[in-house]
């Protein structure tokens, strides 16, 4: 193996609210909207793999897993297990290294909400251009990122919050250079509980027209008093309005405003994520973090933060 490596930390995105704002160039699609960067996220580990792969190496793996031997292709594991995320293969194929072996570690529930296939191709991003010394900047990779998760239809708009940290507001849809973002100050300590995923592709590629015009609604209220408790009340608007909140998560955010905290839906998925210690107030067994301050970055190997 080369000895070429870069390693890159991607904080998870919870989406509180937001408007689907599609465009033939993923460039300039995207979403407005808001949410929360989480101190658990995703590392991502990437290495300038052998141009000609060993034969024999690929038992057991089906599939897009499955790699053509001898075609300076590499692998990606994802939490040790080979698979496959379309959207960092098209980072790593815009980067022209589609010869990595890139390795990506999450502790978050993939398709729960957390944005862990936008951190993916962000962090390969990151990780790519340093490892291959490709010399682009960060607007340049946070855009291919972005370009690549719009383009596979899994996400609008957790790469560019991501890339920047803390509270994101994405005030216009699109890459760096193309979108605008502003953010609300401050550092919470945040619990979150999931209960299963939401396909991220099903919401985004039916009728979003309803859905969008309660994410304007939620918007305008946040940008009108930029503070964390007005998020979390414009999020559970927007769940209701948009008519995307499901049962047991119905359940959770009525349970955690009883005990006298703030709570709301993360989207895409059946998942709950309330400020401070809300959800253990309610009596529920959550996984806990903080608000990220930093965003995306290269780590030093074995320190993610």
């Amino acid at each position: 193996m080369s000895s070429q490596r870069a390693t890159a930390f991607v904080p998870g995105h919870v989406t509180a609210f937001f408007s689907a704002h599609p465009a033939d160039d993923p460039a300039v699609a995207g979403s407005r909207g808001a949410g929360v960067t989480l101190t658990d996220g995703v590392t991502v580990r990437v290495s300038a793999g052998d141009a000609e792969r060993a034969t024999g190496d690929a038992e057991g793996v089906t599939g897009d897993a499955e790699r053509a031997t001898g075609d300076g292709e590499g692998d990606t594991t994802i939490d040790g297990e080979f698979g496959s995320i379309g959207a960092v293969d098209d980072v790593l194929a815009e980067l022209d290294a589609t010869a990595a072996d890139v390795a990506v570690e999450t502790d978050l529930p993939i398709g729960a909400g957390f944005g862990v296939s936008g951190a993916a191709a962000l962090g390969t991003a990151l990780a790519a251009n340093d490892a291959f010394d490709r010399g682009r900047s960060e607007n340049d990779l946070v855009g291919i990122a972005h370009a690549a998760e719009v383009g596979r239809g899994t996400g609008l708009g957790d790469v560019v919050a991501q890339a920047r940290g803390g509270v994101p507001i994405r005030l216009e849809p699109g890459a760096p250079g193309v979108g605008e973002l502003d953010g609300i100050p401050g550092t919470a300590r945040v619990e979150y509980v999931t209960f299963g995923e939401l396909s991220t592709e099903t919401v985004l590629g039916g009728d979003t027209a309803a859905l969008s015009a309660a994410g304007e609604d939620a918007l305008d209220r946040l940008r009108a008093n930029p503070r964390l408790q007005t998020l979390t009340d414009a999020a559970r608007g927007f769940a209701r309005d948009a008519d995307l909140l499901v049962p047991e998560v119905a359940e959770a955010i009525a349970a955690v405003e009883s005990a006298g905290g703030e709570a709301a839906m993360a989207m895409l998925g059946r998942t709950v994520f309330a400020l401070g210690t809300g959800l253990s107030d309610a009596g529920y067994d959550p996984e806990g973090c903080r608000i990220d301050a930093a965003g995306a970055r290269l780590v030093d190997e074995g320190d993610r933060r």
